[in-house]
């Protein structure tokens, strides 16, 4: 595990996030279209958080970029799970 792959993950993980917003925005138009603007923006915050804290790790840095992976995956589940709140109402 090295800093490139992880931010490579970061851009994955968050590009495909983006991409499913839009997919959402423009094929089901019951979703209030404001709402899927929101969870992109919290979407962007999200990346910028996390790229400035790959940016500036903590020793010990293994045991850093293990959490950091963890809260790439939890937060952009958390997102998911908004994102799929709103398909649902």
């Amino acid at each position: 595990m090295n800093l490139r792959e992880i931010k490579k993950d970061i851009e994955y993980v968050l590009s495909a996030f983006v991409e499913d917003c839009s997919v959402v925005a423009a094929v089901n138009t019951k979703v209030d279209q404001d709402q899927v603007a929101a969870l992109l923006e919290e979407a962007v915050d999200l990346y910028n958080e996390l790229r400035d804290k790959v940016s500036h790790p903590e020793a010990p840095v293994k045991a850093y970029y293990n959490a950091l992976r963890k809260e790439i995956l939890v937060k952009t589940d958390a997102l998911y799970e908004k994102l799929s709140a709103l398909v649902k109402a």
